[in-house]
């Protein structure tokens, strides 16, 4: 227990310099005293997604409904006979997003490339690795809620008003003046009672979807289960978080960004040198040792993100 906990220490004190993360309830760091006389509310707000049938599109095998793209999500419905099924999303930015379609109701997924023209298509396997087109469509999309792709949960971030990420996160940050401080609180649990599988990384199969209730209960997961977790623990507060997945070095890794109010968009997991905000995700910072983690993240240019949930 003494050798986890020097190891949490060394590894807050090089990589949560963090003089606006640092709070009294959450941490030992005295550097950050939030403007906040007041605790913020922490109220779960999950918010759901709805497959109204406003605006459907698709045949007696799939449907694809874009009843609420101006809150950057679609949902798709497969009704046919269990099989493998993927569904691919192509946005503005010209990146095709690739996911398994599950039978037995809707499943939602995000347009993380905002405004612009998407071609969404579904496609069933036939043999093999082969797959036909079961039908796609065009969307014009115009979406007015700009953080609704990062505060809805999705394929990859599931979570509802009963989960226990949900439950969990409420009571971590209960003492919290501010959302850097929720930030905060809620990465210093994950690091800590999270530890990295790596039996599960050497045998994870394509198209893998983590369930961040069951990761908390086993306290062990793999980076994108980790970034799963703490991103449906930030958003049950409120706090826009993007999942990220793409290359850390030339490994194939997952990573988290949040939008805080009066700086935007901090890629990465935050680290805050007094001056700078830099990229840190934290799969690495609950495993790696002080030395390889800050000669690795370094100004975040070994970060390079593909695909964005």
């Amino acid at each position: 227990m003494k050798l986890l906990q020097k190891k949490r220490s060394k590894i807050i004190y090089f990589l949560l310099l963090l003089a606006a993360f640092l709070l009294g309830g959450c941490s030992s760091h005295k550097e950050y005293v939030s403007a906040s006389t007041t605790i913020r509310d922490n109220t779960p707000v999950c918010l759901v997604p709805a497959a109204d049938g406003i605006t459907v599109y698709g045949n007696d095998l799939a449907s694809l409904d874009a009843s609420h793209t101006e809150d950057g999500y679609v949902m798709a419905a497969w009704h046919g006979e269990d099989k493998p099924v993927k569904l691919q999303i192509t946005g503005p930015d010209y990146m095709t997003y690739t996911y398994d379609l599950p039978s037995g109701g809707y499943t939602t997924f995000p347009l993380s490339a905002g405004d612009g023209a998407y071609q969404v298509g579904i496609y069933e396997n036939v043999e093999g690795s082969q797959y036909a087109t079961v039908f796609s469509t065009d969307l014009t999309v115009t979406i007015t809620n700009k953080m609704g792709p990062y505060l809805y949960p999705n394929q990859y971030i599931a979570f509802t008003k009963d989960s226990q990420i949900v439950r969990e996160a409420q009571t971590l940050v209960a003492g919290a003046h501010d959302d850097l401080e929720a930030i905060i609180c809620i990465y210093d649990y994950v690091i800590a009672n999270i530890t990295y599988d790596y039996d599960k990384a050497e045998n994870v199969k394509s198209g893998y979807v983590p369930d961040p209730d069951e990761i908390l209960a086993l306290g062990r997961g793999i980076c994108l289960d980790y970034a799963s977790v703490m991103a449906g623990m930030l958003r049950s507060q409120q706090i826009p978080t993007r999942l990220e997945v793409g290359y850390a070095g030339d490994a194939y890794h997952a990573w988290i960004s949040t939008y805080v109010e009066d700086q935007g968009w901090v890629n990465g997991m935050i680290h805050f040198d007094g001056k700078n905000w830099s990229i840190m995700d934290p799969t690495f910072a609950a495993n790696a040792g002080e030395k390889e983690l800050k000669s690795f993240i370094g100004d975040g240019k070994n970060y390079v993100t593909k695909y964005i949930y």
